[in-house]
Parts: structure tokens; C-alpha cells; sequence
């Protein structure tokens, strides 16, 4: 088995909005999503994380219940959406969506990272991971869809990945 990529558990921010480095915390339901999650993995050699804290809570709370210390990666961390974070993606400006849409990867119409930044970013930590074991990475669908979209897969970077879900990456 190779790298398993976790998104983190609902956090503590409306619906709809748009959210990226904002270091939201897990909502309420936390302790019974974390239960959920730790009885669907399978066994783990080492646990990563995303810095921010609706990562690390289910890291932690997934290392300690496997008896493995759990290490951040800042390449882990979602795209930062810049002066869209925290704003309900109905109230994004829609020239800027357009534009973004218009030219995906190398666009950044907020101010934060492009596509291309975020991917340039993530590659490196996946190439890394590569045969290093079962490995998991607490982290967040913008990675997950990166890191599919690496592998080859069709429609990448528009699947949507339930929070607590994982994906598995030979």
C-alpha cells in the first residue's frame, strides 16, 4: 500500500464558504466523525498533517489511538484562495471566477496561490511519499484533487471528496 490522503472533518465555518488557509477549527460533531474515521482506515506505518488545526486535531487524535506520533508538512496544507477566504462563494466576485475558470492554473484573481503554485507545491511531497510505505496524510480535497489529477485521472480537480473520506495512492 502507498500514501492514503484524509480530508479533515467538518470544520467550524458555514456552508458555502470559501475557505482554504483559514485555520478553521472541527465543528461540534467532531468526536463522532474522528470514531467514524478511525474505524474505516486500514493499518498506517506513519501519520502527516497539515498544519492547520481541523487537520491536526484528526491527526492527533489518529496517532494516538494507533500509538504513532503524528508530523506536520506545510506542503500539506489546502490552496490559499487569498482575499476570497472567508467570503460565501455566492459573493465572490464573478469576473474573478470567470477569469480563474478562463485560465485555471495560472490565474489567481484573489491574490493567493494559482493552481499552478499550489500543484508545483503538492508534486514534490507526493513524488517524496512514493514507496515510502503506508503512509497517511491528514490533509484537504484541494490536495486530494491534485493528487488524482497527478496520478492521471480524468476530472481531478472537480471531484468532491466527503470530509473524513480518504483516497488511496499506490
Amino acid at each position: 500500500m502507498g500514501v492514503i490522503l484524509l480530508r479533515h472533518t467538518r470544520p467550524d465555518v458555514a456552508e458555502g464558504t470559501c475557505y482554504g488557509r483559514t485555520d478553521y477549527p472541527p465543528a461540534e460533531s467532531f468526536s463522532e466523525e474522528a470514531a467514524e474515521v478511525l474505524a474505516a482506515l486500514p493499518p498506517v506505518h506513519r501519520v502527516l498533517s497539515s498544519p492547520l488545526l481541523r487537520c491536526t486535531r484528526l491527526a492527533d487524535h489518529i496517532g494516538a489511538a494507533r500509538g504513532l506520533p503524528v508530523e506536520t508538512d506545510p506542503r500539506l496544507i489546502e490552496i490559499d484562495f487569498g482575499a476570497w477566504e472567508g467570503t460565501p462563494w455566492a459573493e465572490v466576485p464573478r469576473d474573478g471566477l470567470d477569469h480563474w475558470a478562463a485560465h485555471f492554473y495560472e490565474s489567481r484573481p484573489h491574490g493567493g496561490e494559482s493552481v499552478g503554485m499550489f500543484y508545483a507545491r503538492v508534486v514534490p511531497f507526493l513524488e517524496e511519499m512514493h514507496g515510502a510505505g503506508t503512509v497517511l496524510a491528514v490533509t484537504h480535497a484541494g490536495l486530494m484533487r491534485a493528487a488524482l489529477h497527478h496520478a492521471g485521472r480524468e476530472g481531478a480537480w472537480q471531484m468532491k471528496f466527503p470530509y473524513g473520506s480518504f483516497i488511496e495512492l499506490p
